[in-house]
């Protein structure tokens, strides 16, 4: 299982095929109080770059950008009921999605956890 992390501050664990997608503390502790997140649904196919949802805090609004073409799989329902996860724990239980990637090579784009703190400073 390898970590990936995106300039748009998202992380992605890759397993075989499948991947888990979420934010990074950083992002979390940018956006503030997270109230909010709007969600594609389990089916929805998308291209790296494009925007596959909304993060709603009571500072800002920031969309989440795919970091790889792919389908979503499943999305996490708990963070409809409780998007407050994502600053309590947006490294682990709050994911956002997972989905299964269409071509692996452009893993290859993104970053390991050196690159990401070198990023982020």
């Amino acid at each position: 299982m390898a970590t990936y992390y995106s300039e748009d501050h998202e992380w992605i664990t890759v397993e075989g095929d499948t991947a888990t997608l979420g934010i990074t503390k950083h992002a979390a502790d940018q956006l503030g109080e997270v109230v909010f997140v709007e969600q594609r649904e389990a089916g929805d196919e998308f291209e790296k770059g494009g925007e596959i949802g909304v993060i709603e805090s009571v500072k800002a609004a920031s969309e989440i950008y795919a970091p790889l073409d792919g389908e979503v799989i499943e999305v996490n329902e708990t963070l409809a009921d409780n998007p407050a996860a994502l600053n309590e724990s947006p490294e682990g239980d709050a994911w956002i999605y997972k989905i299964k990637i269409s071509d692996a090579s452009q893993l290859d784009d993104l970053m390991d956890l050196d690159g990401y703190k070198a990023l982020i400073g």
